[in-house]
């Protein structure tokens, strides 16, 4: 896992480099040809006004007479660097091939200027810029020329200096990724030693918080709500163990002596004939207890074997409370309908009806008896969302010391001794019921009662019927 995490580190920041990286070049590369481009605009409208000018001087002259293929050199103050200007009249035959010949510029840009008035060329260390003008009805060219010493030196200097910042924007670049990665990455790293310190011996421990860090908070979260889980589970696990031990070995180890002492001397019949009675009464007990063990492991948390359907749950509440008085006439159960929904749709949910019948009549059964046979109220009622089932008594109660042990299987409150029973009605029913989607809350007070609140989400929503 930490080789995967380093990896994964190391691949992070090459990332933040390449994309730094790409950045830079991008800016470094608009700097510097949007500087390139305005020296250019910039040289070209310093020689469009050193034109301008000299068309002005030579129109203002009286007479101006320049023979054709003739080129009027004119060498000033060099106001611009090594500049260079001409003035000729442009040959009747429009041919410029002597004067292309004379000054080293293709004749295309004297056609150019004839023809659009105004032209501009540069063969990357001089730059032109050309007018045509009429003077006494002849038509002549100036041309205006310099060299662009900023081109040639100063934006040599700004490419070494962008190369330059460029090496040293990605130095600094991989620095601050390393940096950046592998602080994102620290508590991970710290997250994964914590979790490598956490074992079944040890599962206790909890991953710190990380103040600031929202994303990394729901993480640690996360997993320390699974630690809690998973520890409830392993005491969970731990109790089942011990309690099924116990269970099971009480019933074996009065088989085992009732056979033991059968066994060392000769009895009469009837002597006989009562410990084998014992015998079938322990082997009875040993096998319900374990087909309740099977029952609660098969009803455990896998609903994907049992056969769902629609449920109507106070049909079912009828014939589970119409069941209980069949099995035993003391049993006195009450149906409240005062709080039954107008829509009778709100009334179903989606389940396996035997099972849901089981785990009602596990808890109205265990209402009646912990009662001695009085009055258990149950109400049934619902909103837009869910259905809710509420089995009271008047009872006995559970102690509050308990009630944390209440789904073990096969434990038995301390003030039930009186009362048959195995201790796996409530872990059952809590199982059937967790199966559906549902929830199972308890409420119980010692020599008051207890009061048993079941929701369900129901099988269609009001908002779509």
């Amino acid at each position: 896992m930490l080789k995967k995490i380093t990896t994964n580190q190391t691949k992070t920041m090459l990332l933040l480099m390449l994309v730094f990286s790409v950045v830079i070049l991008l800016f470094s590369g608009l700097v510097y040809f949007s500087i390139v481009n305005f020296s250019h605009q910039r040289f070209y409208e310093l020689l469009k006004i050193r034109a301008t000018t000299i068309v002005q001087i030579e129109k203002s002259k009286e007479h101006l007479d320049i023979p054709e293929n003739h080129i009027l050199n004119s060498l000033n103050d060099e106001e611009l660097p090594m500049e260079k200007d001409y003035v000729f009249a442009v040959p009747a035959d429009s041919n410029f091939s002597t004067i292309s010949k004379e000054v080293h510029i293709p004749d295309s840009f004297f056609k150019n200027i004839v023809r659009k008035g105004e032209a501009n060329y540069n063969d990357k260390e001089f730059y032109y810029i050309g007018q045509s003008f009429r003077s006494d009805n002849k038509e002549y060219i100036a041309i205006a020329s310099a060299k662009n010493h900023y081109v040639v030196y100063y934006l040599g200097f700004l490419k070494r200096t962008l190369i330059t910042c460029m090496i040293l924007s990605f130095f600094f670049s991989m620095i601050f990724s390393f940096y950046l990665s592998k602080t994102l990455f620290r508590p991970i790293l710290k997250i994964t030693g914590k979790v490598k310190e956490i074992s079944s011996e040890n599962l206790h421990l909890r991953l710190e918080a990380h103040p600031g860090n929202t994303e990394l908070n729901e993480l640690v979260d996360t997993f320390n709500d699974m630690l809690n889980r998973i520890e409830t589970s392993f005491e969970t696990q731990n109790h089942l163990i011990g309690n099924v031990s116990h269970e099971l070995r009480t019933p074996l180890t009065s088989i085992m002596g009732e056979a033991d002492v059968a066994l060392s001397i000769n009895r009469s019949e009837e002597h006989y004939r009562e410990t084998l009675q014992i015998i079938l009464n322990e082997a009875e007990k040993l096998d319900r207890k374990i087909k309740a063990l099977l029952m609660i492991a098969q009803t455990g948390f896998d609903g994907k074997i049992q056969k769902m359907d629609k449920v109507r749950m106070d049909q079912l509440l009828w014939d589970v409370i119409d069941t209980a008085k069949r099995i035993n006439s003391k049993n006195n159960v009450y149906m409240d309908i005062s709080m039954l929904p107008d829509n009778p749709k709100k009334l179903k949910v989606q389940g396996n009806e035997q099972l849901l019948h089981l785990a009602m009549a596990n808890i109205i059964n265990n209402g009646c008896k912990y009662s001695n046979f009085q009055q258990v109220k149950v109400s049934l009622g619902a909103t837009d969302d869910h259905l809710y089932v509420i089995i009271k008594d008047s009872g006995i109660g559970i102690p509050d010391s308990e009630m944390d042990k209440i789904y073990d299987p096969f434990f038995r409150a301390s003030n039930t001794k009186n009362y048959e029973g195995y201790g796996i009605g409530l872990p059952l029913a809590r199982n059937i019921i967790r199966m559906h989607n549902g929830e199972l809350i308890v409420n119980s007070k010692i020599n008051v009662g207890t009061t048993v609140q079941i929701r369900f989400p129901i099988y269609v929503r009001i908002s779509e019927v």
